[in-house]
């Protein structure tokens, strides 16, 4: 009796020990900003942007300046839509860490966002003039997408050849060059770059419905209508179903 009595003491002891032990460390992960972030870019990367927000800022209760906990921030208001929220969260990454590029690259999507084209030009430049940067084909992309939108064509062929050139696996890179060469006319050079994002990416319903349309403005007929089939029954959007119908009805005028 004397025996189990002791073991039943010690087993009581372990599980008092565990508990206490559980405590310390749930009261430790409570004040460490670092776990609240992981905690956020656990949630944002699941898309649960509310939760993520809600870490976000508990890691930032903890550390003012803890910059990646801003950044992070900046990403959960800008797929929240509150762009003027975002600008400050990325300002005040900046402002806790200048070295910390990757937020001058958000922060300069986020202007463009905003069509203030001007101040995103700005960012993406300063975040290539940072050459230790690991991302630098982003800040590339990102000017080639703002120079269509300026109608800037040649340069933003140039830019989006540096991505390219950077990150040669760069899918919406190649889609990006494949509309600015048709752009300019130029469809031969579009399909193949169209070709290049598909097979990169084969199972992208963008990427293929670009390609297909291309190749119909190519007089390719039979190529368009084999990826208009492919894609046909994974469109979810009725306006782009009917615009793939119409083209497989054009396709059939052909013959």
């Amino acid at each position: 009796m004397r025996a189990k009595a002791l073991a039943v003491v010690t087993i009581c002891a372990s599980l008092a020990f565990c508990a206490s032990s559980q405590a310390k460390v749930q009261r430790a992960r409570e004040n460490d900003p670092k776990y609240q972030y992981n905690l956020g870019l656990f949630y944002l990367n699941q898309s649960d942007v509310e939760n993520a927000t809600k870490y976000f800022v508990k890691a930032l209760s903890l550390d003012t300046k803890y910059y990646l906990a801003w950044n992070g921030l900046g990403l959960a208001h800008s797929m929240r839509g509150r762009l003027d929220e975002s600008v400050k969260a990325y300002q005040k990454c900046l402002e806790a860490n200048p070295q910390f590029t990757e937020a001058r690259n958000n922060l300069g999507t986020v202007y463009q966002e905003m069509n203030q084209l001007d101040k995103a030009e700005g960012e993406f430049l300063k975040a290539l003039a940072d050459l230790t940067y690991q991302n630098r084909e982003l800040p590339y992309f990102n000017l080639a997408r703002l120079y269509v939108l300026q109608n800037r064509l040649d340069d933003a062929l140039d830019n989006v050849q540096k991505a390219i050139q950077i990150k040669p696996r760069l899918a919406m890179a190649y889609n990006l060059r494949a509309q600015i060469f048709e752009k300019q006319n130029n469809l031969g050079e579009a399909v193949s770059s169209y070709e290049a994002a598909v097979k990169i990416v084969p199972e992208e319903v963008l990427f293929n419905y670009n390609l297909a349309v291309a190749y119909f403005k190519n007089g390719d007929y039979a190529q368009s209508k084999q990826v208009f089939l492919k894609i046909q029954g994974k469109v979810t959007d009725a306006a782009t179903r009917d615009t793939i119908a119409r083209y497989l009805r054009l396709i059939g005028e052909q013959r």
